[in-house]
C-alpha cells in the first residue's frame, strides 16, 4: 500500500528532532523547560464554572461555525480592539484552534492553479510549521523567505522574484512572530497589502499572540486594511485564546475577514468541520468579552521580559523581543548550545534551526540562534534564564 508522496519527504519535526538529540544525554540539573510556547499562567477561575453551566449543551452537536453568541463576542472584540466593524454573521467563524484554520484556509481559498501555473505560497523562515503542511496538502509550492535580523526578524516579501510573485495564491505572516517576536507596524502591513492587490494573493495573518505585547498593542492586517479602504477579502486573520487567555486546551480560536471570504470557509467547514463543543463556545464567548485578565496575563510577562533584559542586556546580539512570549537568543551552532545547556544545567531549550528550513543559497536563518519560551512561573522562569547566560555567555 502506498502513502502519499507529497509527505514522503517532509523534515522530521521539531519534538522528534529535540528528543532524538537531548534524550541521550543525562541532565545536569533539575528539569526547566523552556522548549515549548504553552501557557503555564493560570486562567480565569471562572471559566470552569461557566463549562460546568452549560454541561447540559455536550448532549447537542454544536454549531459548526460557533453559537450566535460566541460570534457576537469575538465581532465585538474585533471591533474594540482593532476598530474594524465586524458581522458577526457573515465576518467570523470559530475554530477548534487556529492551527485548523491555518491549515484548512489553503484548501478553501487558495486555487488549484494561478495564471496557469502552479500556485506558490509563501511565508516566513522560520515558520510555524503548518504553514509548510497546508502549502503542500494544497498542492501549493511553499516559498521561505528568511526573516533575520537585517530584515527585522519580519519577511520581506518584495524580494520574491516576479514570476514567482505572480502565481502566489497567498502568504502567511505572523506578527507578533513566533520565536522573534518582531511586530509590524501599520507601514509594513500597508506595504505588504499594496503588493498582495498589485499580484492578487491574500494574506494570511497569524495574531495569535497579539495581545502579549509589551508597549503598545500591536497593530492588526484588518485593521490596516479597513483603514487603506482595501478589500477585507484580501486579508484573513487568525486568533486564539491560547495565548490572550492561557487556554491552550480549551482549543479555541477564530478566523475573519470579507463576507466572501468566510462564506468559503464555512462551505468546506459544512463538510470537513470538526466543531468546537457548546459548553466550551459558552465559556470562550465570556473569555472575548473579558479584558481583566488579559491585562493582568500581560504584565505578568511584562515583568519576565524584564528579568531577561537585565540578565541579557550585555549580551552581543541580543534582542529584547516587543511581544509575544519567546526569547531568540543569538549562539554559533544551535544544536550544541541546546546540548551543552541541557547536560550542563538540565534547562531545556529549541535549537531554532528546527523552526525553519534550508533555502539553496543561504544559512538556515535559524541555525544560530536558540528559542526560550517565558511561560513557566516567574521565579522558575528567572532560574532558567541565568543559567542559560551563564552557561552560554559567561566571559
Amino acid at each position: 500500500m502506498k502513502f502519499p508522496e507529497r509527505f514522503s519527504n517532509l523534515p522530521a519535526h521539531a519534538w522528534p528532532r529535540l528528543r532524538a538529540l537531548l534524550d541521550v544525554h543525562e541532565g545536569g540539573g533539575p528539569l526547566i523547560q523552556m522548549t515549548i510556547g504553552e501557557p503555564k499562567h493560570a486562567f480565569p477561575a471562572w471559566v470552569t464554572d461557566v463549562i460546568v453551566e452549560n454541561a447540559a449543551g455536550f448532549n447537542s452537536y454544536p454549531p459548526n461555525d460557533g453559537s450566535p453568541e460566541l460570534r457576537e463576542a469575538i465581532a465585538a472584540w474585533i471591533t474594540r480592539r482593532y476598530g474594524v466593524p465586524t458581522d458577526a454573521d457573515t465576518q467570523v467563524m470559530a475554530l477548534n484552534g487556529t492551527r485548523e484554520g491555518l491549515y484548512n484556509a489553503v484548501i478553501a481559498l487558495c486555487p488549484e492553479a494561478k495564471k496557469g501555473q502552479r500556485p506558490a505560497i509563501a511565508m516566513p523562515n522560520p515558520f510555524y510549521q503548518v504553514y509548510m503542511i497546508a502549502a503542500i496538502s494544497g498542492a501549493c509550492d511553499p516559498i521561505m523567505v528568511n526573516a533575520t535580523e537585517g530584515t527585522g526578524h519580519l519577511p520581506d516579501f518584495s524580494t520574491v522574484d516576479t514570476a514567482t510573485l505572480d502565481r502566489m495564491a497567498a502568504v502567511y505572516i505572523c506578527s507578533p512572530a513566533n520565536p522573534q517576536g518582531a511586530v509590524a507596524s501599520r507601514e509594513y502591513w500597508e506595504d505588504l497589502i499594496r503588493l498582495a492587490e498589485k499580484h492578487d494573493f491574500r494574506i494570511f495573518a497569524d495574531e495569535c499572540y497579539s495581545e502579549i505585547y509589551r508597549f503598545d498593542p500591536p497593530v492588526g492586517a484588518l485593521q490596516v486594511a479597513h483603514e487603506m479602504g482595501a478589500d477585507l477579502n484580501r486579508v484573513v486573520i487568525f486568533h486564539s485564546l491560547s495565548k490572550r487567555s492561557n487556554l491552550p486546551g480549551l482549543r479555541s480560536g477564530f478566523v475573519a475577514s470579507g463576507a466572501e471570504v468566510i462564506a468559503e470557509i464555512k462551505q468546506l467547514r459544512n463538510y470537513a468541520g470538526a466543531p468546537l463543543p457548546l459548553p466550551l463556545q459558552a465559556a470562550s464567548a465570556k473569555v472575548w468579552a473579558d479584558e481583566t485578565h488579559v491585562v493582568e496575563n500581560r504584565a505578568l510577562y511584562a515583568e519576565k521580559f524584564e528579568i531577561a533584559d537585565r540578565i541579557f542586556g550585555n549580551v552581543p546580539g541580543y534582542t529584547s523581543p516587543e511581544a509575544g512570549f519567546f526569547l531568540w537568543l543569538p549562539v554559533e551552532d544551535d544544536e550544541a548550545a541546546a546540548v551543552k545547556l541541557w547536560r550542563e544545567t538540565g534547562v531545556k531549550v529549541l535549537p531554532g534551526g528546527y523552526l525553519a528550513q534550508d533555502v539553496p543559497g543561504q544559512e538556515n536563518p535559524g541555525k544560530k540562534y536558540i528559542r526560550a519560551a517565558l511561560v513557566a512561573p516567574k521565579e522558575e522562569t528567572e532560574r532558567g534564564l541565568q543559567a542559560i547566560r551563564d552557561c552560554l555567555y559567561a566571559v
